[in-house]
């Protein structure tokens, strides 16, 4: 018979060592081939607007492309951009050969067709692994540019050898860029894998009693604190992808980012758990690095 971890036994999964590990082997392959003369990395990034979120995302981006040896681009542009000329911008660089990949920040403002805009993106060049190709490769299980922080999540999963096999996993949020496709590859026939996935949503009736079934639970509602330690199975690995910025007096910027899952209340009960900050969110950017290094290798789409 198995006893609920006391507050001692649980071990915080740390995205940001992971990160920093899987950045050093990008670098030392950027720098075999920059010693062999082949081409160095090329990553782009489109801001539009001042959102301090993204800002913080596109410098940490740019930060990280200096860290491994990447060129880096930064396009700035006002929240008053047309959508006809933020698409012709995307256009710009599909045809810039300097370029192996590309992003373009979300969220955009209102006026601006999101979708249409991550379809104008060309798949060989979309880093972010948003496109619709790029997500139909993954479901049929073909080589493809994965979305960053689902792959994320399972490259955390595979380094700290956490069983997968056989395991329930609960994602809570049925988002594109995370919760659904989280739930298709932790579902494949890959290691790790090989998941029964139970996939909730707002929509999902009894949630409590379902995410007490999980082996493996993702939250990635975007609600601060709202997994507490009722909704989860004593010695759970716990999952948060959540990165909300709360009012925070204490800190010097008067806030602070918080996760989906009360921490305090929850980390006790489980047997591995994310942080938040410092989690899954260095491995988004870390597999963003890691798809580009791919796109400039042509390992998807032969260049």
């Amino acid at each position: 018979m198995s006893t609920a971890p006391d507050a001692t036994t649980y071990r915080l999964i740390d995205g940001k060592q992971t990160a920093e590990a899987i950045k050093e082997e990008i670098a030392a392959e950027v720098a075999q081939r920059k010693a062999a003369g082949q081409k160095v990395p090329h990553l782009a990034a489109i801001l539009v607007g001042h959102d301090g979120g993204s800002e913080t995302y596109v410098r940490n981006k740019v930060l990280a492309c200096e860290r491994v040896g990447f060129e880096s681009t930064l396009l700035r542009y006002e929240d008053t951009i047309t959508e006809a000329e933020l698409l012709a911008k995307v256009e710009e660089l599909n045809q810039d050969a300097s370029i192996d990949g590309f992003i373009v920040q979300l969220p955009l403002p209102r006026h601006i067709d999101t979708n249409k805009v991550i379809e104008a993106v060309r798949p060989e060049k979309d880093v972010d692994g948003f496109h619709p190709m790029n997500i139909g490769r993954m479901v049929a299980g073909l080589p493809a540019l994965l979305p960053a922080t689902p792959s994320g999540i399972v490259e955390l999963l595979r380094r700290y050898e956490l069983p997968t096999d056989g395991k329930h996993c609960v994602v809570i949020g049925r988002s594109n860029i995370v919760g659904t496709p989280v739930s298709i590859l932790l579902a494949k026939n890959l290691e790790p894998g090989n998941c029964t996935v139970t996939l909730c949503h707002s929509r999902t009736q009894n949630l409590p009693e379902i995410t007490r079934t999980a082996d493996i639970l993702v939250a990635a509602i975007g609600r601060p604190g709202f997994v507490t330690a009722d909704m989860v199975k004593p010695g759970a690995v716990v999952i948060d992808v959540g990165t909300t910025r709360v009012d925070d007096a204490a800190k010097k910027s008067g806030w602070a980012l918080r996760g989906d899952v009360n921490f305090s209340e929850v980390a006790p009960k489980a047997s591995y758990i994310t942080p938040v900050p410092g989690g899954v969110g260095p491995m988004t950017i870390a597999m963003l690095l890691l798809n580009t290094l791919r796109a400039a290798k042509g390992e998807v789409y032969p260049r």
